[in-house]
């Protein structure tokens, strides 16, 4: 594994101010310069996807087909996206319309925020860096990211290829460790979006409440899974174990534990044992080479390794470990309590809990009792199930039959809620999160004619025709609403009332054209 070289603390004051400088020339109000930037960073990684993928095996030990499935591919995906998408991202928009403000010209701009900063994490270190960075390019603002250093073979590659592809007066890499990013804080961004661990982000959130700078935060958390046994039991435990086992399971949103009724145990288990046999059917499971990733540091390791340790539940699947390669084999936990080791904390890594409760209802109050996660996995056939769970619960995300997928998925918003996260990124999120939506009116002199009571001296007819253009408000309640359940059923008896009115309708014309 290469040594990462640290960018000289005395240069970042230089970096800042010239990326202030490439943000004031104003080359990246030109839609046609952003465009070009954008696709001149997807040229980056497709050039280099080897060298990326190389890079990326270096310091995760991650099989190359997870490097192009999770993070190659995907960063294309956003490039070609945003490539596509920025003229309509950023047009002007009207407002909804307003009777009395039509006549003033109102228009919502999308203009840039001005220079931001980036600081990505370990675990998916080129797409949580080269998403973010196509947004903020897409929304014209000049950008510092800020990698892990847990990741040096990566970073030393982007920090040789970012010169190369992009302009260096409006993107730039800055790579260390603490003494780096302690600096990168202390100077006024426009923006900040970092994607990590709690702690850290506590501190960049306290950093950037000094300048009141505006911050998105992608933290992560024990995201829970929830059995129905009316589920696709093959489906659910491959989709599960793939979450948790790809990367290592060192994903924000991977399982994290799973919620399984009690009398359904037993057979959920030996279906993850099968899914996992058929992942690895080698002899040497997955400790084979480019079979399973491994963990990033000797201090990941030892905190993995004591959780699953210190766990009183009964190993039923993996367990083994080799401290030398950071290897911990995909690790299947059953019988686990709520004051389990394994439940302490986030699990990051490829150990698997299975907490068993009596019912739906159980399941939703363990969820309920403890903070709000990043996302939230149920895997059931039954709609009211899904339905049932996703209403009484919060999380980032609520996903159904599926994991782990649904940050890279078009259209969704990628973030969490109170201690998972706040703010939201990925594809256009990205872009509105590094965009000001700027008001504007333009009033013309004739308007004076409708308002003009407005201005002093106030005339007692002043009030009146403040009322006037106050709105009328809906009927006054006459009680409470009707529940839910029969305001679905309304509907249905409104629709087919209707329905069959219009039928009628139609059977009596037609009669009436056979008598002509």
């Amino acid at each position: 594994m290469p040594e990462l070289v640290h960018t000289p603390l005395e240069e970042i004051d230089k970096i800042y101010a010239e990326l202030r400088a490439g943000f004031q020339s104003g080359k990246l109000k030109s839609i046609a310069y952003r465009k070009y930037q954008i696709l001149q960073l997807g040229y980056l990684i497709k050039d280099n996807a080897e060298q990326i993928s190389e890079a990326l095996t270096s310091d995760l030990g991650r099989p190359a087909f997870e490097n192009q499935f999770l993070e190659i591919g995907p960063c294309l995906t956003d490039v070609k996206n945003a490539y596509s998408s920025v003229e309509k991202w950023a047009k002007p928009e009207k407002p909804p319309f307003s009777i009395n403000f039509t006549p003033m010209r109102a228009i919502i701009y999308k203009e840039a925020k001005g220079v931001v900063l980036v600081i990505s994490p370990f675990n998916y270190p080129l797409w949580l860096t080269i998403g973010p960075l196509v947004g903020a390019l897409a929304a014209g603002n000049a950008i510092v990211i800020k990698p892990s250093e847990l990741t040096p073979a990566l970073d030393m590659l982007l920090a040789e290829l970012i010169p190369k592809y992009l302009d260096s007066n409006l993107v730039r890499i800055v790579n260390g460790s603490v003494p780096e990013s302690t600096k990168l804080l202390s100077l006024q961004w426009d923006h900040i979006l970092y994607t990590g661990g709690a702690r850290v982000g506590q501190i960049v959130a306290m950093a950037a409440a000094k300048f009141l700078t505006p911050v998105t935060l992608e933290l992560g958390g024990k995201s829970p899974v929830i059995i129905d046994p009316n589920c696709d039991l093959q489906m659910a435990a491959r989709r599960i174990l793939w979450g948790k086992t790809v990367n290592a399971g060192q994903t924000c949103v991977a399982p994290d534990y799973i919620l399984v009724p009690r009398s359904f145990q037993d057979k959920f288990v030996e279906a993850l044992k099968a899914a996992h046999k058929s992942f690895y059917p080698d002899a040497d499971g997955p400790a084979a080479r480019d079979a399973y990733s491994r963990i990033v540091s000797p201090q990941a390791y030892k905190r993995l390794k004591g959780l699953l340790d210190g766990t009183k539940g009964n190993i039923v699947c993996g367990g083994e470990t080799d401290e030398n390669s950071k290897f911990i084999a995909p690790t299947l936990v059953r019988d686990v309590k709520a004051d389990d080791s394994l439940m302490s904390e986030e699990i990051f890594g490829p150990l698997l809990p299975i907490v068993p409760v009596e019912d739906v209802d159980e399941a939703i109050a363990f969820i309920n009792a403890r903070d709000h996660p990043l996302a939230l996995y149920v895997f059931s056939q039954d709609a009211e199930f899904k339905a049932k769970v996703f209403k009484n619960t919060q999380s980032g995300a609520a996903v159904a039959n599926e994991t782990v997928i649904h940050p890279g998925a078009d259209g969704l918003p990628f973030g969490g809620v109170g201690p998972s996260g706040y703010g939201a990124h990925t594809g256009k999120f990205t872009f509105d999160t590094f965009t000001h939506l700027r008001s504007s009116l333009d009033s013309p002199s004739w308007i004076d004619k409708i308002i003009g009571f407005r201005f002093p001296p106030y005339k007692a007819s002043a009030i009146k025709s403040a009322r006037a253009m106050a709105p009328s408000l809906p009927a006054r309640p006459t009680g409470p609403p009707t529940t839910e359940a029969r305001s679905k059923w309304w509907g249905k008896w409104f629709f087919l009332a209707l329905a069959v009115a219009i039928a009628g309708g139609l059977t009596k014309r037609a009669k009436i054209l056979v008598r002509s």
